[in-house]
């Protein structure tokens, strides 16, 4: 258990560390991979509610605090985010790839409606086709492409993880 925590917070730390660094370099159409949402859909895909929301505030507290004018907006977010992901746990499939890219399409596209309300909308930006076309799209599909290579490795760790918890008779 100790095992599975420590390293869902070294993953969180290292998502953290990419996303703000190296993923700043690689751009695609001025967009950048989300890989702290990435990690708090899969863990909350592949543990559940709780772990959805833990993860994802954690994931959106670093956030806040790098790049967040109110500290607590992308913790919230993201932490709803991770709950509402956190019931899909029941339709675990472990080959299939379908539903784990559709819930990081679906977890970006509301992380990007609801980056438009808080910074545009509120602000009398109202554009939100020239938004979707040229960030939220481009954005949810790199993000996708992406994520499903976190999930592949996410999800072999935590089959390593517990086959090493079950074997030790924990």
């Amino acid at each position: 258990m100790i095992k599975r925590k420590v390293v869902s917070i070294f993953i969180i730390f290292i998502a953290f560390l990419l996303q703000t660094t190296l993923c700043q370099s690689m751009a695609l159409a001025n967009v950048v991979p989300n890989l702290l949402l990435v990690v708090t859909i899969c863990y909350g895909y592949l543990r559940g509610r709780t772990s959805g929301i833990l993860i994802g505030f954690f994931c959106g507290l670093l956030l806040d605090m790098v790049y967040g004018s109110v500290i607590g907006l992308y913790a919230f977010v993201f932490m709803t985010i991770g709950f509402v992901i956190g019931f899909c746990q029941k339709i675990y499939f472990t080959d299939s790839l379908i539903l784990p890219s559709i819930l990081i399409v679906a977890g970006d596209f509301l992380y990007g409606i609801y980056y438009f309300v808080t910074e545009f909308l509120m602000r009398g930006r109202i554009h939100f086709g020239f938004y979707f076309l040229h960030v939220i799209l481009p954005e949810m599909i790199y993000t996708a492409l992406v994520g499903i290579l976190v999930y592949r490795f996410l999800d072999m760790l935590e089959r390593f993880l517990t086959s090493h918890r079950e074997e030790a008779g924990l």
